[in-house]
């Protein structure tokens, strides 16, 4: 009997693990009270909050979560941010409070709004800034957050 010992070709070892889809955006969570929840939190902390419109569906929102999760942006979202995602389902969730903050999500998501410790509306993405985050950097995402940071 012969025994085979095979060994990782050095493509295979560094191949990247499989991406696994995270759940981001609950269907079931009320936004209104995780915003309020989360203002509250940003006024005592001296934050601002971020809000996050999407689906776990959207590909783009998913890249948009990688590269927020990524050096030197997770330091600067724990600094800086209290993230509040909120689900858009299919375009049909939540879309009153998308009216609120003057997010149009029918032009694509993710969709983001940035809030002072006050509530007062400091950014809305109107022009689809982060709609095609595939074909974006996460330096996109460091500028962003740069120019919003409390």
């Amino acid at each position: 009997m012969f025994w085979t010992v095979v060994t990782p070709s050095p493509m295979t070892a560094q191949m990247a693990p499989p991406f696994v889809k995270k759940h981001l955006y609950s269907s079931t969570a009320n936004p209104r009270a995780d915003i309020a929840a989360a203002l509250k939190q940003a006024k005592a902390e001296k934050k601002r909050v971020i809000l996050d419109f999407g689906g776990d569906w959207c590909g783009d929102c998913q890249v948009l979560d990688i590269y927020m999760h990524q050096s030197p942006n997770a330091e600067l979202l724990r600094k800086h941010f209290i993230v509040v995602h909120v689900d858009i389902g299919r375009m049909d969730h939540n879309v009153d409070i998308a009216a609120k903050y003057k997010v149009p999500i029918q032009k694509g998501v993710p969709a983001l709004a940035v809030l002072d410790a006050n509530g007062k509306l400091l950014y809305s993405q109107e022009n689809k800034e982060f709609e095609n985050m595939r074909n974006m950097n996460s330096s996109d995402v460091t500028k962003f957050l740069n120019r919003w940071k409390a």
